[in-house]
């Protein structure tokens, strides 16, 4: 029996490495003929740096400029020259202050500068090929703080730098490229983002994501104002396409970063599970497997719509090979999984007395459920 386990987190409770381990552990205890593999993965946001370490990448440790403009200790990875950067260590809420346990909220300040500068150590590095992965952003600055730790120069009325977060953008008065980082012109930059919103607008990036980050209705409209600013200071530097930009889809992803990667960086969007996918290297690895089994925390319509799952799924029908889902629950019913084309899910909050305990006692619960399954 060869069994391929590639999980992402569950949320809360368990990182996808201690999830696939606990699944191969149980599966390997019932089966002790049993080949597993393990590839932990990740949907493109919290995680994808992880998921290229299990898959072969180096990492290296840097300390940043966190969203709050203090320093944070962040990483990246790399392979030959390929470097995988994911936003959420450098600028993602996670990477905030904490108050009473809680993110410090700074919707207006917060600031993408973190996420920059550890794409420039990678492009000094000699990297030339650049995967940005975002989500769990804590800034609303367009990839203003980003594009600004690459050199680009953002200035005042009177010449002068602006500070840090989307909230100054209302005052940009020019943007000069001049001393953009020399290498951005001979590198790839893959975005990877599964959202579709536009930057700007009822669908944009400060309307649809700001409230998540602390934005009050009046600190969403001065965003939006600030981020559209942002957008004719950019398209006055860099020509048309710089302002088109902010209508492609993915523009208004990780507050606006998406846009700055699209606009400047001229990265490719792709979804994200479906680069990590890549880096993991899954269809190879599911090439003769006789079971598939993916899982996450929740498994509801989000993950139908392209999450890990989904994902996982795929690479197994594309190989004949059949896919099991593991989650802490599920919202879907028993038709709408099988339509999905999972051969199998179980539900750890099923073998625990509440919902607590089923994520307290993850682990032991996963190894449970890879006895169940090595035992079907």
């Amino acid at each position: 029996m060869r069994v391929v386990v590639a999980p992402d987190k569950f949320k809360g409770s368990v990182t996808a490495h201690r999830a696939a381990a606990e699944l191969a552990t149980g599966i390997t205890e019932a089966r002790p003929d049993a080949t597993v593999a393990v590839l932990p993965v990740a949907d493109g946001g919290e995680g994808t740096l992880d998921a290229a370490l299990e898959a072969g990448f180096e990492r290296h440790d840097l300390t940043v400029t966190g969203p709050a403009g203090t320093p944070v200790r962040a990483a990246w990875g790399r392979r030959g020259d390929e470097a995988v950067v994911e936003m959420s260590l450098a600028s993602g809420l996670a990477a905030l202050p904490q108050r009473d346990g809680r993110p410090d909220l700074a919707p207006r300040t917060a600031t993408s500068f973190g996420t920059g500068e550890l794409i420039a150590t990678a492009l000094d590095a000699g990297c030339t090929r650049v995967v940005l992965g975002v989500g769990g952003s804590a800034s609303t600055d367009g990839g203003a703080g980003m594009l600004s730790a690459l050199g680009l120069r953002l200035l005042d009325d009177a010449g002068a730098p602006l500070s840090l977060g989307g909230g100054a953008l209302a005052r940009l008065h020019s943007v000069d490229a001049s001393a953009l980082h020399p290498r951005l012109r001979d590198t790839g930059f893959v975005l990877a983002a599964d959202v579709d919103n536009p930057l700007l607008g009822a669908r944009g990036a400060a309307a649809v994501f700001g409230p998540q980050k602390g934005a009050s209705p009046d600190d969403v409209t001065e965003l939006d104002a600030a981020l559209a600013v942002f957008r004719d200071r950019l398209a006055e530097a860099l020509g048309e396409p710089a302002r088109t930009a902010a209508d492609a889809p993915g523009a208004g992803a990780a507050g606006g970063v998406g846009y700055a990667a699209l606009a400047v960086l001229g990265a490719e969007r792709r979804a994200g599970i479906d680069v990590v996918l890549d880096l993991v290297g899954l269809d190879a690895a599911v090439v003769g497997a006789d079971l598939l089994v993916t899982g996450e925390g929740s498994l509801d319509e989000q993950s139908l719509g392209g999450k890990t799952p989904l994902g996982v799924l795929q690479v197994g029908r594309r190989h004949g090979v059949p896919v099991v889902a593991v989650c802490g629950r599920t919202t879907l019913d028993a038709q709408t999984l099988r339509e999905a084309g999972f051969a199998a899910v179980h539900e750890l909050r099923a073998l625990a007395p509440d919902p607590d305990t089923s994520m307290r006692e993850a682990p032991r619960l996963l190894r449970e459920v890879g006895h169940r399954i090595a035992s079907q």
